[in-house]
């Protein structure tokens, strides 16, 4: 996945399917992980692994779930991870104003360093802060289990909605929403200092439904996330050749792609894209391929944490 376009500015563009991979960002809890597009729509997210069946999967078809959180009217977007993190931070600018957008799969309240992706809560959150003006925003989230296969029931609750059947999550808003056909949706205004959280977690089928963090709280969550993070790249100071810093920001995307339990490090997020469309070579990147882990392990140890290439052995 090329990453490098993150920190630049472009114009949104339309459409969901047949976007550019350069175009989404990727968060990480390091047991999964979420691509997220440059118009604020979750395209890709599997729970509660890498290699479960995805929730959102609109990168490979429109109808396959999705999450979208934007303004209505866009006139330049611009992105960034916040500093040493992979929270992601994402500006839109309008014609009446300005807000920015938080996306982050939480880490287990307080978890810091090589403990990153222990027990994970997976869960997605989102925050909406206005910046400046006023602007008018829609939320749109359907969720489709088994890559699209499968339309939940989806029911409403005092504050969000919650699915039933095989792959049960649970969703919380920070603004009134309704849900239709599946899918749940709102509209809403933010203004300058306003700020607006939504969140939504997995849980299994069986034993008990797990809530999402209330609204006023996905803040304060996403900045513990951030922190921890931080505390992940602060005990690593090995490199010190040139580039340090995007050798630091490569090294941290491969730990958003290790999968904390086992320490193994996909190769991907994603399958199903061939290399040409209508093509043979839809590889399944969400395994460790052993000729892509051997040079994933290598650049850890020179760049980031020799531990983390001892705990892959």
């Amino acid at each position: 996945m090329t990453i490098s376009s993150l920190a630049s500015t472009s114009d949104a563009h339309p459409g969901m399917v047949g976007t550019p991979i350069a175009d989404y960002a990727l968060v990480s809890n390091c047991n999964s992980a979420a691509l997220i597009d440059r118009e604020g729509t979750v395209e890709w997210l599997c729970m509660p692994r890498f290699d479960s069946p995805a929730i959102f999967a609109s990168i490979l078809d429109s109808s396959a779930g999705h999450w979208s959180l934007r303004p209505i009217d866009t006139v330049r977007v611009e992105r960034r991870y916040l500093p040493g993190t992979l929270v992601l931070e994402t500006t839109f600018f309008a014609d009446s104003g300005t807000v920015r957008i938080l996306d982050a799969l939480l880490f287990e309240d307080g978890q810091r360093g090589h403990a990153l992706g222990l027990d994970a809560p997976h869960e997605l959150v989102r925050f909406v802060e206005g910046v400046f003006g006023k602007v008018e925003m829609t939320m749109e989230l359907a969720p489709r289990p088994e890559y699209g296969l499968v339309r939940p029931l989806f029911r409403c609750t005092e504050d969000g909605g919650q699915t039933f059947g095989s792959q049960r999550v649970s969703v919380r808003a920070g603004v009134p929403t309704e849900i239709r056909d599946a899918t749940m949706s709102a509209s809403f205004v933010v203004a300058a200092g306003d700020s607006v959280g939504f969140s939504m977690r997995w849980s299994p089928a069986h034993g008990s439904r797990r809530q999402a963090t209330a609204p006023d709280l996905v803040a304060g969550r996403i900045a513990d996330t951030a922190d921890g993070w931080r505390s992940w790249e602060g005990e690593h100071t090995i490199y010190a050749g040139p580039h340090r810093d995007l050798v630091r920001f490569s090294a941290r995307v491969l730990k958003g792609l290790t999968y904390r339990p086992t320490g193994a490090i996909v190769a991907a997020p994603t399958c199903s894209l061939p290399e040409t469309v209508g093509g043979e070579r839809n590889w399944d990147y969400r395994y460790a391929w052993i000729r892509d882990a051997s040079l994933t392990v290598e650049a850890l140890y020179v760049g980031a944490c020799s531990d983390e290439a001892e705990d892959f052995i």
